[in-house]
């Protein structure tokens, strides 16, 4: 196997990648795509490799919210949401050989681990890849938050966060509308935060700032970017 860049990782997962073009639900050969990057990666590298699901392919807690709903009760919703990305993905890994488990921050033992520290890092030094979901089990915390704070947790050396609509990584304003917007191939924490530049909530990146703990966005659809990135290529933002 090849030693790779960072010897243990988090791979943060948005709901909304799982939904492909459809917009909702969960497209089985866009999971089955993401599974196999995965699986490329496990075999490639001597890589321990966890993993948050966002659910927001199937319910987010502020839509929730924002149509009246108690928000509390709204991201509680949002939390089983990612249990099914988590047990979708674990199905389709598993499928392909690759070793899983589900620890979820929500007990629901019939199907899937309590999320216990230990445990986790036990699994991960066997060579299983660990699922996490439902988020940190709080409301009003985002899966973004969720992925620094397990990834502090488990004594990751890197948070990887995925986006899933053809963005590199981060811009120095919104692609989409600004022509001239540019990519920036490293950024600090504290960049991120003053100038809402958009890598994730302000929490999450306080606790990754706090922890020193690296984040890299990159186009998790990219081919091979995954696999690249272990390997040491320059690929997304680097913020540290």
């Amino acid at each position: 196997m090849t030693t790779p860049r960072w010897s243990r990782v988090l791979l943060k997962l948005s709901g909304e990648a799982f939904a492909g073009n459809a917009g909702s639900g969960i497209d089985g050969e866009v999971v089955t795509r993401l599974a196999n990057d995965i699986v490329e990666v496990k075999r490639g590298f001597d890589v321990a490799l966890a993993v948050v699901v966002g659910g927001g392919n199937i319910w987010r807690g502020l839509t929730g919210a924002g149509a009246g709903m108690d928000r509390t009760q709204a991201d509680y919703m949002g939390m089983l949401a990612t249990a099914i990305n988590a047990l979708a993905l674990q199905e389709t890994l598993e499928r392909l050989g690759q070793e899983t488990r589900v620890q979820s921050a929500i007990h629901m033992q019939q199907v899937a681990e309590p999320y216990i520290r230990r445990r986790a890092m036990r699994h991960l030094e066997k060579g299983r890849v660990v699922i996490f979901a439902a988020g940190t089990g709080n409301p009003f915390f985002t899966t973004d938050t969720a992925a620094a704070l397990r990834a502090v947790e488990v004594e990751a050396e890197v948070m990887l966060k995925g986006t899933h609509s053809g963005t590199e990584g981060v811009y120095s304003a919104d692609p989409k509308v600004d022509p001239d917007a540019e990519l920036l191939t490293e950024v600090s924490y504290l960049d991120v935060l003053s100038q809402g530049l958009k890598v994730m909530d302000s929490t999450a990146t306080s606790l990754c700032m706090d922890n020193e703990l690296p984040i890299v966005v990159f186009d998790l659809m990219g081919p091979g970017n995954l696999a690249g990135l272990l390997a040491g290529e320059r690929i997304g933002t680097l913020v540290s």
